[in-house]
Protein backbone atom coordinates (compact mmCIF):
# COMPACT_ATOMS: atom_id res chain seq x y z
CA UNK A 1 0.00 0.00 0.00
CA UNK A 2 1.18 3.55 -0.77
CA UNK A 3 0.14 6.72 1.03
CA UNK A 4 0.91 10.35 0.21
CA UNK A 5 0.46 12.65 3.24
CA UNK A 6 -1.76 10.01 4.82
CA UNK A 7 -4.00 9.67 1.77
CA UNK A 8 -4.12 6.45 -0.33
CA UNK A 9 -1.98 6.87 -3.41
CA UNK A 10 -3.56 7.61 -6.78
CA UNK A 11 -1.12 7.75 -9.65
CA UNK A 12 -0.82 11.03 -11.51
CA UNK A 13 -1.76 10.41 -15.13
CA UNK A 14 0.91 12.88 -16.26
CA UNK A 15 3.79 10.90 -14.74
CA UNK A 16 6.22 9.57 -17.33
CA UNK A 17 7.16 6.21 -15.81
CA UNK A 18 9.14 3.41 -17.40
CA UNK A 19 8.64 -0.30 -16.93
CA UNK A 20 10.99 -0.48 -13.92
CA UNK A 21 9.19 2.28 -12.00
CA UNK A 22 5.81 0.73 -12.84
CA UNK A 23 7.01 -2.63 -11.49
CA UNK A 24 8.19 -1.00 -8.26
CA UNK A 25 4.90 0.86 -7.77
CA UNK A 26 2.89 -2.30 -8.34
CA UNK A 27 4.95 -4.22 -5.79
CA UNK A 28 4.47 -1.38 -3.31
CA UNK A 29 0.71 -1.49 -3.88
CA UNK A 30 0.61 -5.26 -3.41
CA UNK A 31 2.79 -5.27 -0.28
CA UNK A 32 1.22 -5.95 3.15
CA UNK A 33 3.15 -2.97 4.55
CA UNK A 34 2.46 0.72 3.96
CA UNK A 35 4.93 2.92 2.09
CA UNK A 36 4.32 6.48 3.27
CA UNK A 37 5.55 9.72 1.68
CA UNK A 38 5.10 13.40 2.45
CA UNK A 39 4.75 14.30 -1.22
CA UNK A 40 4.58 12.89 -4.73
CA UNK A 41 8.07 14.28 -5.37
CA UNK A 42 9.46 12.22 -2.51
CA UNK A 43 7.96 9.06 -4.01
CA UNK A 44 9.19 9.96 -7.49
CA UNK A 45 12.71 10.50 -6.13
CA UNK A 46 12.75 7.04 -4.54
CA UNK A 47 11.50 5.49 -7.79
CA UNK A 48 14.28 7.24 -9.71
CA UNK A 49 17.02 6.12 -7.32
CA UNK A 50 15.70 2.54 -7.17
CA UNK A 51 15.62 2.40 -10.96
CA UNK A 52 19.18 3.73 -11.12
CA UNK A 53 20.38 1.21 -8.51
CA UNK A 54 19.05 -1.55 -10.76
CA UNK A 55 20.66 -0.01 -13.84
CA UNK A 56 23.98 0.51 -12.04
CA UNK A 57 23.94 -3.13 -10.94
CA UNK A 58 23.35 -4.17 -14.53
CA UNK A 59 26.25 -1.97 -15.65
CA UNK A 60 28.54 -3.54 -13.09
CA UNK A 61 27.41 -6.96 -14.30
CA UNK A 62 28.57 -6.05 -17.83
CA UNK A 63 31.81 -4.46 -16.61
CA UNK A 64 35.26 -6.01 -16.36
CA UNK A 65 35.62 -5.21 -12.66
CA UNK A 66 36.72 -8.39 -10.90
CA UNK A 67 35.75 -9.96 -7.60
CA UNK A 68 38.66 -10.33 -5.22
CA UNK A 69 39.54 -10.13 -1.54
CA UNK A 70 40.82 -7.00 0.22
CA UNK A 71 44.37 -8.33 0.00
CA UNK A 72 44.27 -8.23 -3.80
CA UNK A 73 42.03 -5.19 -4.36
CA UNK A 74 43.07 -2.78 -7.07
CA UNK A 75 41.92 0.55 -8.46
CA UNK A 76 42.87 3.23 -10.96
CA UNK A 77 45.65 5.28 -9.25
CA UNK A 78 44.67 8.31 -11.32
CA UNK A 79 41.51 8.63 -9.21
CA UNK A 80 42.03 6.58 -6.04
CA UNK A 81 44.75 5.76 -3.52
CA UNK A 82 44.81 2.07 -2.62
CA UNK A 83 45.17 1.72 1.15
CA UNK A 84 46.97 -1.10 2.96
CA UNK A 85 43.57 -2.43 4.06
CA UNK A 86 42.39 -2.77 0.45
CA UNK A 87 40.21 0.33 0.41
CA UNK A 88 39.99 3.05 -2.23
CA UNK A 89 40.61 6.59 -0.94
CA UNK A 90 39.63 9.46 -3.24
CA UNK A 91 42.63 11.45 -4.39
CA UNK A 92 42.46 15.07 -3.14
CA UNK A 93 42.78 16.47 -6.66
CA UNK A 94 39.87 14.43 -8.07
CA UNK A 95 36.16 15.18 -8.16
CA UNK A 96 34.02 12.45 -6.54
CA UNK A 97 31.73 12.06 -9.56
CA UNK A 98 34.68 11.52 -11.91
CA UNK A 99 36.14 8.86 -9.63
CA UNK A 100 32.88 6.92 -9.33
CA UNK A 101 32.28 7.07 -13.07
CA UNK A 102 35.81 5.79 -13.72
CA UNK A 103 35.01 2.52 -11.92
CA UNK A 104 32.50 1.80 -14.67
CA UNK A 105 34.37 3.42 -17.58
CA UNK A 106 37.74 1.79 -16.84
CA UNK A 107 36.42 -1.24 -15.02
CA UNK A 108 39.29 -3.53 -16.01
CA UNK A 109 41.52 -1.54 -13.64
CA UNK A 110 39.38 -2.43 -10.62
CA UNK A 111 38.94 -5.43 -8.36
CA UNK A 112 36.98 -5.48 -5.08
CA UNK A 113 34.81 -7.76 -2.96
CA UNK A 114 31.02 -7.99 -2.87
CA UNK A 115 30.30 -5.73 0.10
CA UNK A 116 32.35 -2.89 -1.40
CA UNK A 117 30.44 -3.35 -4.65
CA UNK A 118 27.16 -2.24 -3.07
CA UNK A 119 28.22 1.28 -1.97
CA UNK A 120 29.84 1.70 -5.40
CA UNK A 121 26.48 0.86 -7.00
CA UNK A 122 24.70 3.20 -4.57
CA UNK A 123 27.03 6.12 -5.31
CA UNK A 124 26.77 5.56 -9.05
CA UNK A 125 22.97 5.40 -8.88
CA UNK A 126 22.71 8.55 -6.76
CA UNK A 127 25.11 10.37 -9.08
CA UNK A 128 22.85 9.50 -12.00
CA UNK A 129 19.86 10.70 -9.96
CA UNK A 130 21.09 14.10 -8.71
CA UNK A 131 23.80 15.12 -11.20
CA UNK A 132 27.53 15.80 -10.95
CA UNK A 133 27.49 19.20 -9.21
CA UNK A 134 25.31 18.20 -6.28
CA UNK A 135 27.03 14.82 -5.98
CA UNK A 136 30.44 16.52 -5.80
CA UNK A 137 29.13 18.85 -3.12
CA UNK A 138 27.63 16.10 -0.97
CA UNK A 139 30.12 13.26 -1.28
CA UNK A 140 33.58 14.68 -0.78
CA UNK A 141 36.47 12.64 0.67
CA UNK A 142 35.02 9.31 -0.47
CA UNK A 143 36.50 6.11 0.91
CA UNK A 144 35.38 2.76 -0.50
CA UNK A 145 35.92 -0.10 1.89
CA UNK A 146 33.33 -2.77 2.64
CA UNK A 147 30.12 -1.09 3.87
CA UNK A 148 31.78 2.16 4.96
CA UNK A 149 29.85 5.08 3.44
CA UNK A 150 29.37 8.81 3.66
CA UNK A 151 26.72 9.73 6.24
CA UNK A 152 24.58 11.45 3.60
CA UNK A 153 24.05 8.06 1.97
CA UNK A 154 22.07 7.16 5.08
CA UNK A 155 22.11 3.37 4.75
CA UNK A 156 19.37 1.61 6.68
CA UNK A 157 18.98 -2.11 7.32
CA UNK A 158 16.04 -4.03 8.73
CA UNK A 159 14.53 -7.50 8.79
CA UNK A 160 11.45 -8.08 6.66
CA UNK A 161 9.61 -10.70 4.63
CA UNK A 162 8.99 -8.09 1.94
CA UNK A 163 11.43 -6.38 -0.39
CA UNK A 164 11.35 -4.28 -3.56
CA UNK A 165 13.43 -3.99 -6.73
CA UNK A 166 16.47 -1.91 -5.84
CA UNK A 167 16.76 -3.39 -2.34
CA UNK A 168 19.88 -5.29 -1.29
CA UNK A 169 19.50 -8.71 0.33
CA UNK A 170 22.06 -11.00 1.90
CA UNK A 171 22.45 -14.66 0.97
CA UNK A 172 24.09 -16.45 3.90
CA UNK A 173 26.30 -19.53 3.59
CA UNK A 174 26.55 -20.74 7.22
CA UNK A 175 28.66 -23.83 6.52
CA UNK A 176 31.23 -22.17 4.30
CA UNK A 177 34.47 -23.95 3.62
CA UNK A 178 37.12 -22.28 5.84
CA UNK A 179 39.54 -22.49 2.92
CA UNK A 180 37.34 -20.02 0.97
CA UNK A 181 36.01 -17.55 3.57
CA UNK A 182 35.04 -15.06 0.87
CA UNK A 183 32.10 -17.36 0.10
CA UNK A 184 30.57 -16.75 3.57
CA UNK A 185 27.68 -15.08 1.75
CA UNK A 186 26.72 -12.67 -0.98
CA UNK A 187 25.22 -9.17 -1.07
CA UNK A 188 22.74 -9.02 -3.93
CA UNK A 189 20.74 -6.27 -5.63
CA UNK A 190 17.13 -7.24 -6.34
CA UNK A 191 16.39 -6.54 -10.01
CA UNK A 192 13.00 -5.76 -11.51
CA UNK A 193 12.71 -9.18 -13.17
CA UNK A 194 13.09 -11.18 -9.94
CA UNK A 195 16.74 -12.03 -10.50
CA UNK A 196 19.64 -10.90 -8.33
CA UNK A 197 22.97 -9.27 -9.11
CA UNK A 198 25.90 -10.19 -6.88
CA UNK A 199 29.44 -9.03 -7.66
CA UNK A 200 31.44 -12.06 -8.70
CA UNK A 201 28.28 -14.08 -9.43
CA UNK A 202 26.76 -11.87 -12.15
CA UNK A 203 22.99 -11.77 -12.69
CA UNK A 204 21.34 -15.01 -11.67
CA UNK A 205 18.14 -16.40 -10.22
CA UNK A 206 18.00 -16.83 -6.44
CA UNK A 207 18.07 -20.60 -6.93
CA UNK A 208 21.22 -20.42 -9.06
CA UNK A 209 23.04 -18.28 -6.48
CA UNK A 210 22.17 -20.67 -3.66
CA UNK A 211 23.31 -23.64 -5.75
CA UNK A 212 26.69 -21.97 -6.38
CA UNK A 213 27.19 -21.12 -2.69
CA UNK A 214 26.28 -24.70 -1.77
CA UNK A 215 29.32 -25.89 -3.73
CA UNK A 216 31.48 -23.75 -1.42
CA UNK A 217 30.49 -25.45 1.85
CA UNK A 218 32.84 -27.35 4.09
CA UNK A 219 33.09 -31.11 3.43
CA UNK A 220 30.21 -33.13 4.89
CA UNK A 221 27.94 -30.11 5.30
CA UNK A 222 24.23 -30.53 4.70
CA UNK A 223 23.10 -26.99 5.62
CA UNK A 224 22.13 -25.05 2.53
CA UNK A 225 22.86 -21.43 1.86
CA UNK A 226 19.73 -19.32 2.15
CA UNK A 227 18.35 -15.82 1.54
CA UNK A 228 18.12 -13.97 4.84
CA UNK A 229 15.38 -11.51 5.75
CA UNK A 230 17.91 -8.68 6.03
CA UNK A 231 16.98 -5.80 3.70
CA UNK A 232 19.44 -2.96 3.15
CA UNK A 233 18.85 0.28 1.27
CA UNK A 234 19.85 3.94 1.21
CA UNK A 235 17.55 6.19 3.21
CA UNK A 236 15.63 7.57 0.24
CA UNK A 237 13.73 10.10 2.36
CA UNK A 238 16.91 11.51 3.90
CA UNK A 239 18.59 11.63 0.50
CA UNK A 240 15.60 13.48 -0.93
CA UNK A 241 15.75 16.08 1.83
CA UNK A 242 19.52 16.49 1.57
CA UNK A 243 19.32 16.82 -2.21
CA UNK A 244 16.53 19.38 -1.85
CA UNK A 245 18.55 21.47 0.61
CA UNK A 246 21.52 21.68 -1.77
CA UNK A 247 23.95 21.42 1.13
CA UNK A 248 27.01 23.61 0.75
CA UNK A 249 30.20 21.68 0.12
CA UNK A 250 31.73 23.43 3.11
CA UNK A 251 28.99 22.40 5.53
CA UNK A 252 30.14 20.27 8.44
CA UNK A 253 28.86 16.74 8.85
CA UNK A 254 29.87 13.93 11.15
CA UNK A 255 31.52 11.00 9.39
CA UNK A 256 31.32 7.39 10.45
CA UNK A 257 34.48 5.78 11.81
CA UNK A 258 36.26 3.49 9.39
CA UNK A 259 36.31 -0.14 10.53
CA UNK A 260 39.01 -2.17 8.76
CA UNK A 261 37.68 -5.61 9.70
CA UNK A 262 39.32 -7.61 6.90
CA UNK A 263 36.29 -9.91 6.48
CA UNK A 264 35.13 -10.32 2.90
CA UNK A 265 31.53 -10.63 1.72
CA UNK A 266 29.79 -9.63 4.93
CA UNK A 267 26.30 -8.15 5.36
CA UNK A 268 25.64 -4.59 6.48
CA UNK A 269 24.40 -5.91 9.83
CA UNK A 270 27.70 -7.78 10.25
CA UNK A 271 29.60 -4.58 9.45
CA UNK A 272 27.63 -2.65 12.07
CA UNK A 273 28.59 -5.31 14.62
CA UNK A 274 32.27 -4.66 13.95
CA UNK A 275 31.74 -0.91 14.23
CA UNK A 276 30.34 -1.11 17.78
Amino acid sequence: MIQISGVPFKQNEHWQLGSIEKTIIQKMKDAPVTYSYYSENELLFELKVRKNIIQSAREMDKSQAEFTTFAYARCNPKYWQLTKAGGFLLRPDVRPADAILDIFRNSSLYAFECATAIPIIYYHAILNSIGNDLFNSLFQNLYLYSWHTDTDLGIVSFYSNDFLPGDVLYVNNPDLDPKTPWFRGLNVVVLNDGRFFGHGFNIRTPKEIIEILNTKRKPGSHQSAYITKLVTTPSFKDLFRVASWHRSGGAYKVQRPIVHHGKNSISYAHYLYYSM
